[in-house]
């Protein structure tokens, strides 16, 4: 909890610094790749998070990676190397990219399905999602074949289950009861 709550200060703090110098679409995009390279590679997640690992190889390795980051993004990884703080990068830039939409009136949906969505679907939902929230909406399609079909729409802190899974689970309480 309190790791997370650090990650929302560094990244407002780091929104703040590169709305200012106006490269902030930069760093989320820099944000972007860190989360997605962090979170897909095992070793590097285990290699930033090892307490036995020295700071300054993890801002060394981290510096290597990410070479051709912003300005803004190289003086996150200084800061972090002063305050040993490298173990909430990956949670520092996710909460980057949410600070960010929200920032620019957007808002993320998404949308699990038994099979991926069709374009027409994908524009049904959109045009559906757009009544709910006055936001830009980004849908987000996830596959998971154990809805068994129908959907489930999750907005922000909110959640629409329309799965076939759920309403067999619904079928089955009501009739064990």
């Amino acid at each position: 909890m309190a790791g997370s709550r650090a990650a929302i200060r560094y990244a407002k703090a780091i929104l703040d610094l590169a709305h200012s110098k106006g490269v902030a679409n930069e760093v989320n995009n820099d944000m972007d790749t860190i989360a997605a390279t962090i979170t897909g590679n095992a070793e590097l997640t285990t290699f930033i998070g090892n307490p036995t690992t020295k700071v300054e190889n993890k801002e060394k390795a981290v510096s290597e990676i990410f070479a051709d980051v912003n300005g803004v993004t190289k003086n996150l990884f200084r800061l972090l190397l002063e305050n040993k703080r490298f173990e909430i990068l990956s949670a520092i830039a996710s909460e980057y990219g949410r600070l960010f939409d929200e920032m620019n009136g957007m808002e993320k949906a998404t949308v699990t399905t038994a099979f991926p969505m069709t374009p027409e679907l994908e524009a049904k939902v959109l045009s559906k999602v757009l009544t709910l929230s006055n936001k830009k909406v980004v849908l987000e399609n996830i596959v998971d074949p154990a809805i068994i079909g129908g959907f489930i729409l999750r907005m922000g802190d909110q959640q629409y289950n329309a799965s076939i899974a759920n309403k067999l689970q619904v079928l089955k309480r009501e009739l064990s009861n």
